[in-house]
């Protein structure tokens, strides 16, 4: 049986950055070569990156995409390393946009995937299966392919996939099968959820199974506003055992040797399966098989719950505010756990000579808060500092008559005036930290603490705040490290401190008894019949879902966060803010 040295790329490209994504591509495969590689693989849209949304409809940058591509198959050749395979994801089109006046039927932007050899393009595919839920609107963008590419590479037959191909059964994997192939290549651009991964595993042994051969799956990682890419990408036999896996929320050259059964000669007769034609070609030469020991690329096992969550996190603010070009970061500190969280964050994405943490105490705030934000500071080693609020609010007061939670949410807006103040003066990227139970109830002040440009933990439930403090705290112990958030912020009843003795649970039921409410009605759909069903307190249901549901037009208004549930408030979920439809009781 033959054998191939395949490199997975999982690699972080930049959306609209055709040179630098390029570059990318030309560094890892020189690396790839270096270690012998035979087939090289880089992940879903990796040229222009993804998603690239309404720029699709641009088509000065599909013609940037296009040239982009044969320009690399050039570079490539030039550096050298011609001669090995390479297979990039780009934006291509064959005809208009959809959105044009001027559209042809089945002709326009395309998902595509590029075999390069030899400085050519030397095989493209076309994504057949478009995703149009959840994250994914590429109905909106992409016509679908309808012909499967099968590539004779050393002897074996490689067809190319994209992405949601695998997610689907039929269409490119049927046609696979009855194509004979020995290889699937799958690239992808799969966003980050927790748990997928022990979704994604079984679904490519469905695959391979579907197929009848093995599975090469590379993902991308990285921060795309508020989307995140984990990697986790693997090669799995055709008989669905995992041979070798990534690891998750960092670049990584993948490179294994795979035997591969030798494809039939001459190829296949083209066969119609699921409405997808076959078409072959064949590469003359690629670089021979490597002499030395067999590569063997590793078994990464999957993390932790609040490990994986809190990478991803990070990743995401990280590249968020590298990608956009902000030179550091500045929030408010009150000494409660979401801010504890949100600096902790920051500190590890950035690090502390990049983040500025500020206590804006008013005469609500707690001596022990005041210290609790001291004190995070110093376990973290940011940049410090206290600008007291309340001779701004008297004379807010002194030429306003305002009262009860007016007067709670004038504190909550003199913060963020100061907070945006100096991001103005400064540069800062201004991250606000309401969790997620907060924004779906509406616990939050607009124009208050809700500025900023980036909320971090926008989709963590309270519940998982507070469970992500401890693993970080613990987490630090382990390595000998400093706990960088104060065990003051973790372990106290949650206020926002607007007035005497306030806490969350003067307006709100406990979060443990909150968060399974809005986990089943945000991310479950569940309506109020299921959600008592399921054991909740109808009054306490009816409560929660008012809440909810008259706060949309806060959600609407607030910065976009790192998505890491099944649905996210602005990407997933999407309701419309003047809406009479209630879950009556």
């Amino acid at each position: 049986m033959p054998t191939l040295r395949l490199a997975l790329s999982q690699v972080n490209p930049s959306v609209g950055d055709l040179a630098g994504n390029a570059d990318l591509v030309r560094s890892w495969t020189r690396q790839a070569a270096d270690a012998g590689a035979q087939l090289v693989l880089f992940p879903e849209m990796m040229l222009t990156g993804y998603p690239v949304e309404d720029l699709v409809f641009r088509r000065s940058f599909v013609a940037a995409s296009r040239a982009a591509l044969e320009r690399l198959a050039a570079d490539l050749a030039a550096d050298g390393l011609g001669e090995l395979p390479v297979v990039v994801g780009y934006l291509d089109a064959d005809g208009p946009p959809q959105v044009s006046g001027d559209a042809e039927p089945g002709r326009g932007a395309r998902n595509a995937a590029a075999l390069l050899h030899r400085g050519e393009v030397a095989a493209r595919y076309f994504k057949h299966h478009l995703p149009n839920y959840g994250v994914f609107d590429e109905d909106r963008y992409f016509i679908p392919g309808n012909a499967l590419t099968v590539v004779r590479i050393g002897g074996v037959d490689v067809a190319l996939t994209i992405c949601e191909d695998l997610w689907q059964a039929g269409g490119p994997f049927a046609a696979a099968r009855q194509a004979g192939v020995g290889l699937v290549v799958n690239i992808n651009g799969s966003p980050y959820e927790l748990n997928k991964d022990d979704i994604r595993l079984p679904l490519v042994r469905r695959r391979a199974a579907e197929a009848g051969a093995a599975i090469a799956y590379v993902n991308m990682i990285g921060g795309q506003d508020e989307l995140v890419f984990e990697g986790d990408s693997m090669i799995v036999a055709a008989d669905g055992e995992l041979l070798t896996r990534a690891p998750q929320f960092v670049e990584h050259l993948l490179v294994h040797d795979l035997e591969l059964p030798a494809a039939a000669t001459p190829p296949a007769p083209e066969a119609v399966a699921d409405g997808m034609r076959v078409v072959h070609s064949t590469l003359d030469a690629i670089p021979p098989t490597p002499s030395g020991p067999v590569a063997i690329g590793g078994l990464i096992e999957p993390v932790a719950d609040e490990a994986e969550v809190w990478q991803a996190l990070v990743l995401g603010l990280r590249d968020y505010v590298n990608k956009n070009r902000f030179p550091s970061v500045v929030l408010g500190l009150s000494g409660g756990i979401d801010s504890a969280v949100v600096a902790a964050l920051a500190v590890d994405a950035l690090g502390p000579d990049r983040v500025v943490g500020v206590s804006l105490p008013s005469q609500h705030s707690s001596e022990h808060s005041r210290e609790d934000a001291a004190d995070l500071a110093k376990r973290t080693g940011l940049d410090y500092r206290v600008e007291p609020i309340q001779p701004m609010v008297d004379g807010f007061l002194a030429n306003l008559s305002l009262s009860g939670v007016a007067v709670e949410n004038l504190q909550a807006r003199v913060r963020g005036v100061i907070l945006m103040a100096l991001s103005n003066q400064e540069g800062h990227l201004v991250l606000t930290t309401g969790n997620k139970s907060e924004l779906a109830v509406g616990y939050s002040t607009l124009y208050g603490d809700s500025v900023g440009g980036f909320n971090p933990i926008k989709d963590v439930w309270k519940t998982l705040v507070w469970r992500l403090a401890k693993w970080r705290n613990a987490d630090a112990v382990r390595r000998g490290e400093t706990a960088p958030i104060p065990e003051n912020s973790i372990g106290k009843p949650p206020s926002a401190e607007l007035s005497p003795g306030q806490l969350d649970s003067d307006t709100l039921p406990d979060y443990d008894v909150l968060d399974p409410i809005l986990i089943g009605y945000v991310d479950g759909d569940l309506g109020r019949d299921g959600l008592v069903e399921s054991g909740h307190d109808p009054a306490v249901v009816d409560k929660v879902l008012r809440l909810v549901d008259t706060a949309e037009y806060k959600r609407r208004q607030s910065a976009p966060g790192a998505k890491i549930s099944m649905k996210a408030f602005g990407r997933d979920r999407r309701l419309p803010i003047t809406n009479r439809w209630r879950e009556h009781g």
